[in-house]
């Protein structure tokens, strides 16, 4: 049901889970633990896998929060559910608040778990390529920081993500990397039609990461596309369906 960081998992006082698609109610395209809010999937079963999901982070449903995700740079800042019915628009969610599971979904983008466990300060970040390349871990960095936690002190665990073998991009695409910085042209390699590259996502926000001051990294080195267990967008899109599935990634201080 779920994937979990050895750093991560070492900290008393936390618990957090790459969720995969084993253990949920839907089915068709969503076959497994659609946390997809987004998604066309029935909201009943979207709501039970959520509710299965919040029961192994130790938490009621109605604290298992996430955001409207845009693939933007922007972190918020939670201290409880959020009022009303509208998640707020952002892409990285980071508390000190405990008994709150803070998440993000996905399917093929990279999660990002992060914690200060000296601050007992947590974040959670949603990094496909356009987050990454405008700031969205460093956002999430400095957010963790005014609530009083250090980059220095800071774990970071990267979850299942599209990988490097699976994601072939356009010339327009390596172009705008290295029109942001010369030095990312290490994150592509040729791919097999003319003009086009594959892309190391997880090495890019491992570098972003690093570069930001944060070195204690776990990256668990899965690739959405080629394992069955995660939904992939990618996928869906080769294979003609009409939608997919989206993973939670969450994190949560223990009460």
């Amino acid at each position: 049901m779920m994937l979990a960081s050895s750093l991560l998992s070492a900290i008393p006082g936390l618990r957090h889970a790459f969720f995969t698609r084993d253990g949920g109610v839907s089915d068709g395209v969503y076959a497994g633990l659609n946390g997809g809010l987004g998604s066309n999937d029935d909201p009943a079963r979207v709501a039970e896998n959520r509710r299965r999901m919040a029961e192994q982070l130790g938490v009621a449903p109605s604290h298992l929060v996430g955001v409207h995700q845009i693939h933007s740079p922007d972190a918020v800042v939670a201290s409880g559910p959020w009022n009303g019915t509208a998640r707020p628009k952002a892409d990285a969610i980071v508390t000190r608040s405990e008994g709150l599971a803070i998440g993000v979904t996905t399917a093929d983008c990279g999660p990002i778990l992060f914690v200060d466990p000296t601050a007992r300060v947590i974040g959670a970040a949603h990094a496909g390529w356009k987050g990454a390349l405008t700031g969205i871990l460093e956002t999430t960095i400095e957010t963790m920081e005014k609530l009083g936690a250090e980059r220095s002190g800071m774990i970071a665990a990267i979850g299942p993500l599209i990988r490097q073998p699976s994601y072939e991009v356009g010339p327009e695409f390596v172009e705008r990397f290295i029109g942001a910085d010369a030095g990312n042209a290490m994150f592509f390699l040729p791919g097999e039609r003319d003009g086009h590259a594959m892309f190391d996502l997880a090495g890019f926000i491992r570098m972003r990461l690093e570069k930001a001051g944060v070195l204690m990294i776990d990256d668990l080195g899965i690739d959405t596309y080629s394992d069955e267990r995660c939904f992939s967008y990618r996928r869906s899109v080769h294979r003609k369906e009409p939608d997919y599935g989206r993973h939670v990634h969450a994190i949560v201080l223990e009460a």
